[in-house]
């Protein structure tokens, strides 16, 4: 890891070039913020050390033109007794971290060690990247698990494909992100993505959303208005939770994939469109379409290729970049200078089952990251509750049933999210339709 450090007194600055290198860093000193932007220009630093008072430009301009500029450049403040307020609110902004003077090596070493792990950890996230065809790629998802290497491989082989998909996987294991990217490595990349929830709309609501409608065609609609297949024209289209979407619109939707045409609601125009169609599903589709609860000729119209999203508790190899991910989001967003995850806490989550996915994992680092007070998120600051259901050793004389087990998990699930019943039917990977069912059983 290559330092540059910034500090106009000769003595302190040549004190901490030969403890870093004694330490094995490579480093380079100048003696103001202008030379340290010069050197910057010059050649590639991991980290800048700088002194606050300087001639010229001081440490704060330096910083501020680092982090407009260079932003992968962490940043250290070095401060005097009476510039501590400034070297914090530096870190409020975005600074890595402070030290004081006199230097205490040994805490500075520190700091850079947890430095050194947080740049690692962001070469291995943009290796994955890499490795997984994702360069350029705005859509921040992360490949390592074996799983999702699998995932990726086929997600390559579409890129020439304009064929319809269908991804299935519990909520919240990323058949969103899945569905954009995609969409962004094919030839549509430039033409419109748009998504809608088939779970959350009335069918006379979802059918407007859909075809769009002339204007007096129902009670309010008091204007024409386009729908998602008409303004998604040349792009994708996501059709989220498709089995939740009721019958009849199931055979309008079927009629407008296969003739690549419309009518909006109300209307007696023909609309053409070229239109690829993702849709997703939390359920087993398959299941449905045996029972007759989704059509089946529909299904295979849009199941040209399935993509199954295995779980997070599947990809455990995934956690901790995907942590590592969230935390730089996260504390950049809050502006907070926390740039590790302790051990203990990242042993913590890595034996976590997460019955909520990737989004839950996301939360839970953004919770962390808002109330964490030092530069690493603890064990204190997860959720209490992060291990929220455990089956005790197996006691012949009390083996509960599937359903017994079904519905002690489930309430302890509920309870998890103080009752809230549509954030646990999302984290149990179900619809809240089946969870009431599920209640009333």
């Amino acid at each position: 890891m290559r330092i540059l450090i910034a500090e106009d007194e000769d003595v302190s600055r040549k004190h901490l070039i030969y403890a870093l290198e004694d330490a094995g860093y490579s480093t380079h000193g100048v003696a103001n913020g202008l030379a340290a932007l010069e050197a910057i220009e010059k050649r590639q630093y991991q980290v800048v050390i700088t002194d606050i008072k300087m001639p010229g430009m001081d440490g704060l301009e330096l910083f501020s033109n680092i982090r407009q500029w260079h932003p992968d450049i962490s940043v250290i403040i070095v401060t005097g007794f009476g510039t501590v307020a400034a070297a914090v609110e530096a870190i409020k902004n975005g600074a890595e971290d402070y030290i004081t003077k006199p230097f205490d090596i040994d805490d500075l070493l520190i700091k850079l060690a947890k430095i050194k792990e947080k740049h690692s950890m962001r070469r291995e996230i943009e290796g994955l990247r890499v490795s997984a065809g994702l360069v350029g790629s705005k859509i921040p998802f992360i490949v390592k698990s074996a799983a999702m290497n699998q995932i990726m491989d086929t997600i390559d082989k579409l890129k020439t494909s304009d064929c319809n998909v269908m991804l299935s996987g519990a909520t919240g294991s990323g058949k969103g992100q899945t569905a954009r990217l995609i969409h962004q490595l094919s030839a549509r990349k430039d033409k419109p993505f748009i998504g809608i929830n088939c779970a959350v709309l009335t069918e006379e609501l979802l059918a407007s959303e859909l075809f769009g409608h002339e204007k007096g065609a129902f009670t309010g609609a008091f204007a024409m208005k386009k729908g998602l297949m008409e303004v998604s024209h040349g792009g994708t289209l996501f059709l989220d939770e498709i089995s939740e979407m009721p019958p009849n619109l199931q055979a309008r939707l079927l009629k407008a994939i296969e003739d690549g045409e419309f009518y909006r609601v109300g209307g007696t125009k023909l609309i053409r469109v070229d239109v690829r169609f993702i849709a997703a599903t939390n359920q087993n589709i398959r299941t449905l379409t045996a029972s007759g609860q989704f059509r089946e000729d529909l299904y295979y119209r849009l199941n040209v290729m399935e993509v199954a999203i295995p779980s997070l508790r599947d990809r455990r190899d995934d956690i901790a970049p995907l942590a590592a991910f969230f935390l730089e989001k996260y504390s950049m967003k809050y502006k907070k200078g926390i740039t590790a995850i302790a051990p203990e806490a990242m042993k913590t989550l890595k034996e976590y089952d997460f019955p909520g996915n990737v989004r839950e994992l996301e939360n839970i680092i953004e919770r962390a990251v808002i109330i964490e007070t030092t530069n690493a998120i603890t064990r204190g600051s997860l959720p209490q509750g992060i291990s929220i259901f455990q089956i005790e050793t197996l006691n012949p004389e009390k083996i509960l049933t599937i359903d017994q087990l079904t519905k002690q998990y489930t309430e302890k699930v509920i309870e998890q999210f103080g009752g809230n019943r549509s954030m646990a039917a999302d984290a149990l990977g179900i619809s809240r339709t089946s969870l009431w069912r599920l209640l009333k059983e």
